[in-house]
């Protein structure tokens, strides 16, 4: 294998191995380091992938638990053999960090397996995982090394017991009282997978709504059909200590602004506070690499550190720690470096919580264009008064379409619903390219769907909805 390169990427996950991919499609030599032996990062191994794939299966479960009975269809006694569950989970993720492998051979990427380390411009060096080391010589490097899980002082995750996201994904039976702390996207879905399967979820939220940084209408809604399939909340407060046994643990709260604590009993923990940029062991204080008080990589609008021929994206920069945020960014990265005009559109970047029913958002919430002082529209459209939801029995949420009040672009747009993920897609190209609320409501959407939902939300934006 030859040291010298013109792209050498240090992490191989959604990030990362896509810019590793479009470089080489671009003819610059490159490598791509990833120390965990498998690619695809937090997002294919221990994050988005066996996630969604646990949440795809507890739904099956619940339906299939009473969940259908509804519709006539009566299942009798239902059970779920969890080593099994977790057996297909495993096997979906190795499926897909092959496929990864192959799209490297494919595309001629250099894959070293180690731990990189920024040794100044134009140098890599990794302490490889069988042993020894080995020097990269490269014209440009890029940092992609991505996040790891955040925690609270003086909680000790053991991934046993008291567990981050990636215990939970891995749970050897469905605990009977699951607390989940923090209100937040991981937190939600993983207690939704563990609620289905039978456990009682308690969350801990210090702020005094559930997905704070989402619309505010959005949330309320969110929460209220939470509490319907049984969540229990425990808002505006903190968690302030946890004691484990070998078979559970005791969980003690106080309100976020102080008071007296009380106490929770649980079988698992799951501590999902956010997550935290990874840049331990890069060498990027030796490199002269800036890092601000987050612990973010500073970059230009271009990517590059103030190291010239260093780069980072990903989850290690500003931004939404988001997989597809990284892709993009991985693709625009390799773009620039090969002399190409690399570009995202961070008003265009959706977020999803996969949860049933699940919500989906991009660009602007109404809270930030009140803050903005930007005049705006809103249209509005329940699926309760959607065709394809009432035959389906999936009415819960709407579709909200923000507009500017002078030019009718699509400012924001947000979903609560069943297939809300697929349905932002449309609102997401919408904001990329400058299209109006008209321009979608006067676009023709097949009957009966539930996308109809987003027509009649854009039509709603302008005043004149047909179906409500």
């Amino acid at each position: 294998m030859s040291d010298n390169y013109d792209v050498v990427v240090i992490g191989g996950g959604p990030g990362g191995y896509v810019a590793a991919i479009r470089a080489a499609q671009l003819g610059l030599k490159t490598a791509c380091v990833e120390m965990r032996g498998s690619l695809g990062g937090t997002c294919l191994n221990v994050g988005c992938i066996p996630s969604k794939a646990l949440l795809h299966a507890s739904e099956l479960y619940d339906e299939a638990n009473g969940g259908m009975e509804k519709f006539g269809i009566s299942t009798g006694k239902v059970s779920i053999d969890v080593s099994k569950l977790m057996d297909h989970k495993d096997g979906i993720v190795t499926d897909l960090t092959n496929g990864i492998e192959f799209l490297f051979k494919k595309n001629k990427v250099d894959y070293v397996k180690g731990r990189g380390k920024v040794a100044g411009a134009g140098k890599v060096e990794v302490a490889l995982n069988d042993g020894g080391e080995q020097v990269l010589e490269t014209k440009n490097i890029v940092i992609a090394t991505g996040s790891d899980v955040a925690s609270l002082p003086g909680i000790e995750i053991d991934e046993k017991i008291v567990v981050s996201s990636t215990g939970a994904l891995s749970l050897p039976k469905v605990p009977k009282h699951m607390v989940v702390i923090g209100g937040g996207v991981i937190g939600l879905e993983l207690g939704s997978v563990w609620k289905r399967l039978g456990a009682d979820v308690t969350v801990v939220e210090f702020m005094d709504r559930i997905t704070p940084e989402m619309d505010g209408e959005v949330s309320k809604t969110f929460a209220r059909i939470l509490k319907k399939q049984g969540f229990k909340f425990k808002l505006k407060s903190k968690v302030t200590a946890i004691k484990t046994t070998k078979t559970g643990a005791t969980v003690s709260v106080e309100p976020a602004k102080g008071g007296d604590a009380d106490t929770i009993k649980a079988d698992a923990v799951l501590v999902a506070v956010g997550r935290r940029p990874y840049t331990e062991g890069l060498g990027l204080a030796e490199a002269g690499v800036n890092v601000n008080d987050r612990g973010q990589v500073d970059i230009n609008d271009h990517f590059e550190t103030n190291v010239p021929g260093v780069y980072a994206i990903g989850d290690v920069v500003r931004g939404a720690m988001l997989a597809h945020k990284a892709e993009d960014e991985g693709v625009a990265v390799a773009e620039i470096i090969a002399g190409y005009a690399g570009h995202v559109n961070y008003d265009a970047i959706p977020g999803v919580i996969y949860t049933m029913p699940e919500v989906a958002s991009v660009g602007k919430t109404e809270e930030q264009l009140k803050e903005a002082g930007t005049d705006y529209n809103s249209g509005k459209f329940p699926f309760t008064a959607n065709s394809r939801a009432k035959a389906n029995s999936q009415t819960d949420g709407f579709v909200k379409v923000l507009s500017c009040a002078t030019t009718d672009k699509v400012l924001g747009a947000h979903i609560i619903g069943a297939d809300a993920g697929n349905m932002i897609a449309e609102l997401t190209l919408a904001i990329e390219k400058g299209i109006t609320a008209e321009d979608v409501a006067y676009t023709c959407h097949a009957h009966p769907t539930e996308t109809e939902a987003v027509k009649e939300a854009a039509m709603a934006a302008g005043g004149s909805p047909i179906h409500m």
